[in-house]
């Protein structure tokens, strides 16, 4: 989190688009936290987006589109690595942004795989809040469970890698 994911996504779809190719933006139908319609990134910047229940769902609506981004690729099932195939094997350039691992430090969702698979990968990094090297990692503030709990600075914060562990 914090990190520039969704900045970049927003960045190189709009590339797409001022190069004229067609371009369809999917984001998961559960990550209300900027509205319904719309991919936003922390420093505001905000990109039209159709919201998906189910990975499954982009193939049906990404139709004769040059570019398909997939913004919070993590919240999305595992359909999601055969969805990037298709769509890459069909020709078209498939843009995924998504955190790799959870808030316990472990792989999270389908992002592992699609790192695997992925002709180019760009990982991003945060700045740890504690210390101010390079954060990887996730720490949740508060005691929820859940593997999804969507919030902002008031339930997470970057962490590197000694940061986050030092708190377990």
């Amino acid at each position: 989190m914090f990190s520039g994911k969704t900045e970049e996504l927003i960045r190189r779809l709009n590339r797409s688009l001022i190069a004229r190719q067609q371009v369809e933006i999917f984001k998961p139908k559960m990550d209300t936290r900027y509205g319904d319609r719309n991919v936003v990134s922390h420093d505001e910047n905000t990109i039209r987006s159709t919201p998906v229940q189910y990975a499954t769902e982009i193939l049906l609506l990404s139709g004769n589109c040059d570019v398909v981004g997939i913004d919070e690729a993590q919240f999305f099932d595992n359909d999601l690595i055969d969805v990037c195939t298709k769509l890459s094997n069909a020709g078209k350039r498939v843009i995924v942004a998504g955190l790799d691992m959870d808030f316990e430090g472990k792989p999270f969702g389908p992002m592992p795989n699609l790192l695997a698979m992925a002709e180019f990968v760009t990982k991003v990094h945060a700045i740890c809040m504690k210390c101010g090297n390079v954060a990887t990692y996730s720490y949740r503030l508060t005691s929820q469970k859940d593997k999804v709990v969507f919030g902002e600075s008031e339930k997470y914060e970057a962490r590197c890698r000694n940061c986050f562990f030092e708190d377990d």
